[in-house]
């Protein structure tokens, strides 16, 4: 393998996605995926960088260019042009503020932290397992303008989505489409959430692991429904210009799931996604994003046919020793992550943290296949200078030639 010229960010990136053909890229590149509410307290309003497509666009496009990242990960989706008309009152009591939405749900929005949406009950906004009637299941959307429904509707809208080629609304693509246009050289990235995260979400966390149990063939079938809607979006993503579709399955760890339940109920439906996807766009990289411990499920997690694995928690966060990973993986897949964001990036120096990431590269540099990142998502407080001496750690340390 040899190393070629330099390249634009976005040439970079594709060509570490791509260990199985044996690509080089000129250096390691890096690409973080920041805490929204990193964006909310460095790049603007919270409340506007939450439910305007415009306004999180340039906060993603930003923090991109302060921070000199390869890639930028769109991670919620575009917002309904007209979403003010769906506000009934909104107030500031402390430092949170608090949106009353037409429709009787609320939203609170902290300064440093993700949007809580209830409802008209005051309650987190779930619907129990066994009120799910699969057949009305396609896509859940938890980070919807005013959280998740079921049977899902969109923007405060009172008329369920119609399973099918017309379920998502146009606008649900506008923000990636706006980061593509301003960033034609930055690695673009869609995400969505994988078909056993999205019933953990509109079901919630207990409710669903019971269920594994007791009614393993109902969850079967709503994995089945919400694998369709998965690859229908993830396909609309590559059509909106993504270079990239991220899987986020963030309940897949040994802490939520046993490898046999991995293999039943995360396996086959994350596999169908990941061909669902190269059926119509055969060369653009699918690659996984899952917390914590699983440095038991490596292979399990390879064996979806994903391109990438993402996060790798090091110890104490999670069980993934970096050059164990590399050594089982090999280049069937890239590696992504395993800088600690809480104990390193938050809480330590800049200086520490660039010697961890030249350690990391160290590990993981050789042979490619390697993006350097926080294991998981950049903590809102995390000091700036800190996330720079990961960029400063690949421009010094992270060339091939």
């Amino acid at each position: 393998m040899s190393g070629p010229t330099q390249m634009t960010s976005r040439e970079r990136m594709d060509a570490a996605m791509r260990p199985r053909d044996g690509r080089l890229p000129d250096r390691v590149p890096v690409m973080c995926q920041l805490a929204l509410g990193h964006y909310f307290l460095h790049a603007g309003d919270a409340v506007e960088i939450w439910h305007d497509t415009d306004a999180f666009a340039e906060a993603l496009v930003a923090l991109q260019r302060r921070y000199r990242f390869d890639g930028i990960l769109v991670n919620l989706p575009g917002r309904d042009p007209e979403w003010r008309r769906a506000v009934r009152s909104m107030e500031a009591p402390g430092s949170n503020r608090v949106i009353h939405w037409q429709n009787g749900r609320t939203t609170i929005i902290p300064p440093d932290d993700n949007p809580r949406a209830t409802g008209a009950d005051g309650r987190a906004v779930t619907a129990p397992f066994d009120t799910i009637d699969p057949d009305r299941l396609f896509y859940v959307e938890p980070h919807d303008l005013a959280g998740l429904t079921y049977p899902t509707s969109w923007s405060c809208g009172t008329e369920p989505a119609e399973p099918g080629p017309d379920f998502f609304p146009a606008w649900h693509w506008d923000t990636l489409k706006r980061v593509r246009a301003a960033a034609p050289d930055v690695s673009v990235h869609g995400e969505l959430f994988s078909p056993f995260s999205q019933l953990m979400e509109l079901a919630g966390y207990t409710d669903v692991l019971g269920a594994l149990i007791r009614q393993p063939d109902k969850v079967a079938a709503c994995l089945d429904r919400l694998t369709e809607g998965a690859v229908l979006l993830a396909r609309g993503h590559i059509a909106a210009g993504a270079d990239a579709v991220l899987v986020s399955s963030a309940f897949a760890g040994a802490s939520f799931l046993s490898p046999a339940h991995y293999r039943r109920f995360v396996l086959p439906y994350e596999r169908r996604l990941v061909d669902g996807l190269a059926s119509v766009a055969p060369g653009v990289p699918v690659y996984t994003h899952t917390c914590g411990a699983i440095g038991d499920r490596l292979e399990l997690m390879a064996e979806t046919g994903t391109w990438g694995i993402d996060t790798l928690d090091p110890p104490p966060l999670g069980t993934v020793d970096l050059a164990d990973a590399k050594r089982r993986l090999g280049r069937r897949v890239f590696i992504k992550g395993n800088v600690d964001p809480v104990n390193t990036v938050l809480g330590g120096s800049a200086d520490a943290c660039y010697e961890d990431a030249c350690a990391r590269l160290d590990i993981a540099k050789p042979g490619g296949g390697y993006i350097l990142s926080t294991a998981c998502s950049v903590a809102p407080d995390a000091p700036p200078a800190n996330i720079l001496a990961l960029t400063r750690a690949v421009e010094t340390k992270g060339g091939y030639r």
